[in-house]
C-alpha cells in the first residue's frame, strides 16, 4: 500500500474500540431486556385488568344486556337516552353540586393547612394526624359519620343545642342538607392527602424569595399572596386535577349514609351507573354512562390543562 492510499483511508479502528463498542451495546440490551422483565407483571396487569375491560366498557355500551341473556346490538340508542334520563339528569346535577361545594374548600383549607404545619415543631406527628382519615376505609369513616350527623341523638346536633342553644338540623334525612353533610365528611377526609402535596410543594420554595421580600418590607400577607401562592400554582393545578375526578367518582358516601336519597338529593353519577347494573340490570345502560362519565372527566381535566397555561408558574 502506497503512502497515498494510506491518507485517504484513514487511520483503521483498533480491535479494543470494536470490543468495547459490541460490549457497550450487548450491556445496553441486557439491561433492556431486564427491564422488561421486571414491569412484564406490571404490563400483564395493565392489560388485564385495566385496558381488556376498558375496551369491553365500550363494546357493552353499544349493547342491549341484561347480563345474562343475548347482546343485542343498539348503536348510540344507550348514550341518547341518558340524556332523556331524568335519573341521569338528577345525579348530574348532584355531582356538580357536590364538586363546587368540595373541591375548592378542601384546596383552600389544605392549602392553609399545609402553611400552618411548615415550620412548626412536631409537624411529622401532626402531619400523621392529619393523614390519617386519607387512609381509613371509607365505609367505616361514613359509618361513624352516620351517627355524628344522626338528627336525634348525634353529637353534632347534641352540642349544637347544649353550647348554642341551636336545634340542628336533619343533617341526612333533609334534601337541603344531605349533599353539604356528605361533602363535609368527603373534605375531612381528603384534606390529609392534599395538606401532604401543599407541603412537599413548600419544601420547594427557596427561602431566598423571602429573604428579599422581608428586606424590601413585605408583610406576611404579601409574602403569602405574590410568593406562596404562585409557587404553589403547580402543586394546586396537580391537587385540583386530581380533586375534580375524585369528586365525579364519588359513591362511597351516598351509598353507605342514605342510599341515594333522601328523594334522590344524593343520588350520584356513579351510584346511577350501581343502580342501573345491579338493581335494573340494564348493563349496556350502566355503561353507557360510565363512558360518559369517563368522556366528561377527560374533557374537564383537559380543559383544566388548556387553561393552566394561564396561572400555573414554575419556579426558575
Amino acid at each position: 500500500m502506497d503512502m497515498k492510499t494510506a491518507v485517504n483511508n484513514g487511520p483503521s479502528p483498533s480491535i479494543d474500540q470494536t470490543d468495547t463498542k459490541r460490549h457497550f451495546m450487548r450491556t445496553k440490551t441486557v439491561d433492556s431486556l431486564w427491564g422488561y422483565f421486571f414491569i412484564f407483571p406490571q404490563l400483564v396487569g395493565l392489560v388485564i385488568f385495566s385496558l381488556i375491560p376498558l375496551i369491553l366498557a365500550f363494546a357493552i355500551s353499544l349493547m342491549s344486556w341484561d347480563g345474562f341473556g343475548e347482546r343485542t346490538f343498539v348503536g348510540l340508542d344507550n348514550f341518547l337516552g341518558q340524556f332523556k334520563d331524568p335519573d341521569f339528569r338528577t345525579a348530574l346535577v348532584n355531582t356538580l353540586y357536590y364538586t363546587v361545594l368540595t373541591v375548592p374548600t378542601g384546596i383552600i383549607l389544605a392549602m392553609l393547612v399545609a402553611i400552618g404545619l411548615n415550620k412548626v415543631k412536631g409537624k411529622i406527628l401532626y402531619r400523621l394526624i392529619y393523614f390519617m382519615p386519607n387512609i381509613t376505609m371509607s365505609v367505616a369513616v361514613a359509618v361513624v359519620f352516620m351517627w355524628l350527623f344522626n338528627a336525634d341523638f348525634g353529637l353534632i346536633n347534641l352540642y349544637l343545642k347544649d353550647w348554642f342553644g341551636i336545634e340542628g338540623p336533619r343533617w341526612l334525612t333533609d334534601t337541603r342538607f344531605v349533599m353539604p353533610s356528605i361533602a363535609l365528611l368527603s373534605i375531612w377526609m381528603g384534606l390529609g392527602g392534599s395538606m401532604v402535596l401543599f407541603l412537599a410543594g413548600l419544601q420547594g420554595i427557596s427561602a431566598t424569595y423571602y429573604e428579599a421580600a422581608q428586606i424590601d418590607g413585605a408583610s406576611k400577607w404579601q409574602q403569602l399572596r405574590h410568593i406562596t401562592v404562585p409557587l404553589l400554582s403547580s402543586t394546586t393545578f396537580f391537587v385540583t386535577i386530581m380533586s375534580v375526578i375524585g369528586s365525579f367518582q364519588v359513591f362511597d358516601q351516598s351509598f353507605v349514609m342514605t342510599s341515594g336519597g333522601p328523594a334522590k338529593a344524593s343520588y350520584t353519577l356513579v351510584y346511577h351507573i350501581y343502580d342501573s347494573a345491579f338493581v335494573d340490570f340494564t348493563f349496556g345502560t350502566s355503561t353507557s354512562a360510565a363512558v360518559t362519565l369517563f368522556a366528561m372527566i377527560l374533557t374537564l381535566t383537559l380543559l383544566q390543562m388548556k387553561i393552566s397555561k394561564r396561572w400555573v408558574h414554575y419556579e426558575e
